[in-house]
């Protein structure tokens, strides 16, 4: 279990006066983190980011930091324990609740860096999924399964359903994703005049998602679907959005979601996009890597 690293010295030295950025009297000595970071968003009120060192295995919080609609961070520059961040091995950027009242990283970790010898580290995607992003890809149809007597009668009705796979007897799973670490889940959305309507969240491309059986769903019947992530939206519309909904000539994504999470549009990680045609199953449409929703930077000491 993470813990944060609180100095002892540090505190003792800030009682009864301000603590000097660069030395006080009990010759605690703090260096600046530079944090060069594009390609993050708004997280609201209710989250921050924060940055983490990690000294001799163990996790020291260098502050939190907030993102604005145009993407600026709140703050790039942290005073940190000189000592902890010259010994320090790597840099990870955690999403954190706001209030947060537990000491420990969470499971949200979004970004992590290497220092190794140097004294700049670039940051990648490392803590989210066990593999390589930039190999993402896959294939979506449309087709209304759950709509289907008995699984083998078609009610010419495809164009209000999509799923996520190749379509055959049975569709066969395609998603070439990596496996996420926990406090991470894939959404499929489809984008309606500009909203975004979820298809429900996995883990797993070979097995219904989340929204399989749920009663708050939007498949018609929630009982015979494919054994894959995907949606039929004929019930429960969101507001402001027509049903049952056709998706063709619409686009369609492949987000990665923080979880829990609070929010109803897709989180800045999108890595697979693609654009629905005219045709249903049998036809299948590609997704396309979509890196440019990475974040990406460095971080200096």
């Amino acid at each position: 279990m993470f813990r944060k690293i609180v100095m002892g010295a540090l505190v003792i030295g800030c009682i009864a006066s301000s603590c000097s950025s660069d030395d006080d009297s009990s010759g605690v000595t703090e260096s600046n983190l530079t944090l060069n970071l594009t390609g993050l968003e708004d997280l609201g009120s209710n989250y921050l980011y924060e940055g983490w060192i990690i000294v001799d295995g163990a996790p020291v919080s260098t502050g939190t930091f907030s993102v604005d609609k145009d993407g600026k961070l709140s703050s790039t520059s942290f005073k940190v324990n000189s000592k902890s961040l010259s010994t320090a091995t790597s840099f990870v950027l955690t999403i954190e609740p706001n209030p947060d009242t537990n000491p420990a990283p969470a499971d949200t970790k979004l970004l992590k860096g290497d220092f190794g010898t140097a004294n700049t580290a670039t940051v990648g995607l490392e803590p989210v999924g066990k593999g390589d992003f930039s190999t993402s890809s896959g294939n979506f149809f449309l087709r209304t399964p759950t709509d289907e007597a008995s699984g083998t009668a078609n009610n010419k009705n495809d164009q209000f359903g999509v799923w996520f796979g190749t379509p055959g007897m049975p569709p066969v799973a395609d998603l070439k994703l990596p496996v996420l670490n926990a406090g991470w889940k894939y959404e499929g959305w489809v984008v309606s005049e500009g909203v975004p309507v979820s298809t429900g969240t996995f883990t797993m491309s070979t097995i219904p998602d989340d929204n399989a059986g749920d009663a708050n769903g939007f498949s018609e019947v929630a009982s015979n679907g494919p054994n894959l992530p995907g949606e039929d939206f004929f019930r429960n519309a969101p507001d402001g959005v027509p049903f049952p909904l056709d998706v063709r000539e619409k686009t369609v994504v492949i987000s990665v979601e923080p979880f829990p999470d609070n929010s109803a549009a897709p989180f800045l990680l999108k890595p697979l996009v693609g654009t629905a045609g005219k045709d249903t199953a049998p036809t299948s449409y590609p997704f396309k890597l979509n890196s440019k929703s990475f974040p990406s930077g460095n971080v200096s000491r």
